[in-house]
């Protein structure tokens, strides 16, 4: 259930965005130009169905600084609407303010409208879901269009609160289609890092959004996923070095504790590996972004943003080739500032960048004819 179309209204500098996606999608463009809005944007979408987007909403300032800031064209009121298209469904979630009280609360977003219909032109006879005004219809497993019987949470989508799967079995369909999108926009490398501490050892298939399994998902690769590839993309980057996966189990023996796994590499020539906690910030970031690449259950989609921070220049040429055996697997998101990055994914697929300006403090999607003057 790749994504066709992403619709963004009213979120920061995304003042109205429609977004054409293809199977890989490298977004580019200058600082401020709106590349981490429209992430973001993005995450909000799979936070949606979660039933986390008020709390995130919360955590970026509240409804307040996620609004566009820019001029209003018009006296309606005020919001800010995600939506999507795939093959199968469209999606559309708007919000607002509540209406005004007393409350702590009364800038959390409230559901103003969210619809679910089949096709690209939205009828009552493709309608799956329709909520408004206070209301909110659902058609079942039967094609009956009925009124749903539970209260709803007002700053959460209904998809977040759905119950009897199988009565709306195509509703939650999409649902975990979403809940199965993966985000990676940062990895802790600090001293204090757990990337750097001994993990315990459990089969991961996908990476934690914050690496913090990565000595597991390496290792799970190595038994069940593409090892060659793993290998490959080690020896590519760093030339003579080796990677392992230490554990402190002894061997055949029974261990009274759990084992543990760490990362390691070993240089040619040397008499030791190094140890995760010896490793640069950026080889560390590039394992992790090998083990999030290499995933052997790949997600519909995979989004990425800014990858290329910390890594050194020669990385990226092996990055790219990651991201591009990637998307034939995974539908793929990159927001990056590189332009190594972007001229390598080019390079090696053919895929043009979505590259972003920012005009009057709104994002605006340059275009093919613009990037060649």
């Amino acid at each position: 259930m790749a994504l066709n179309e992403l619709r963004i209204l009213g979120y920061r500098s995304l003042r109205n965005v429609v977004l054409p996606l293809s199977q890989l999608n490298v977004v580019t463009g200058s600082n401020g130009s709106g590349k981490s809005n429209l992430y973001r944007a993005l995450w909000l979408i799979a936070q949606i169905c979660e039933g986390s987007f008020a709390r995130t909403i919360a955590r970026e300032g509240g409804l307040l600084s996620a609004l566009w800031a820019g001029p209003r064209l018009n006296k309606k009121p005020v919001r800010m609407s995600l939506g999507f298209m795939t093959n199968d469904f469209n999606f559309e979630l708007s919000c607002g303010f509540p209406q005004p009280s007393p409350s702590l609360f009364a800038y959390d977003p409230e559901i103003k409208e969210e619809v679910v219909w089949h096709g690209r032109i939205r009828k009552p006879t493709t309608t799956l879901l329709e909520r408004k005004a206070g209301m909110t219809w659902i058609r079942d497993d039967i094609g009956k269009r009925v009124e749903y019987p539970l209260v709803l949470g007002e700053n959460e989508s209904v998809l977040s609160q759905l119950r009897e799967p199988q009565r709306f079995p195509e509703l939650f369909s999409l649902r975990d289609e979403v809940r199965g999108w993966r985000f990676y926009h940062g990895f802790r490398t600090d001293d204090e890092s757990p990337i750097r501490s001994p993990q315990v050892s459990v089969r991961t298939p996908v990476l934690s959004h914050d690496g913090s399994d990565l000595a597991a998902a390496l290792q799970t690769i190595l038994e069940i996923g593409d090892s060659q590839q793993l290998m490959a993309s080690i020896a590519s980057a760093f030339p003579g070095r080796n990677l392992m996966i230490d554990s402190n189990s002894p061997g055949d023996s029974p261990s009274p504790r759990a084992t543990e796994l760490s990362v390691a590499l070993y240089p040619r020539g040397c008499r030791r590996p190094m140890l995760a906690r010896e490793l640069s910030d950026g080889t560390l970031k590039y394992l992790c972004l090998v083990a999030a690449l290499l995933s052997p259950r790949p997600p519909v989609l995979i989004a990425l943003n800014e990858p290329e921070a910390s890594l050194h220049p020669d990385l990226l040429p092996p990055l790219a080739q990651l991201i591009v055996n990637a998307s034939e697997l995974s539908q793929v998101w990159v927001s990056t500032h590189s332009q190594i990055l972007v001229d390598a994914i080019q390079q090696i697929s053919g895929t043009h960048a979505i590259r972003l300006r920012l005009e009057e403090d709104e994002t605006k999607i340059v275009l093919p004819e613009e990037c060649e003057t």
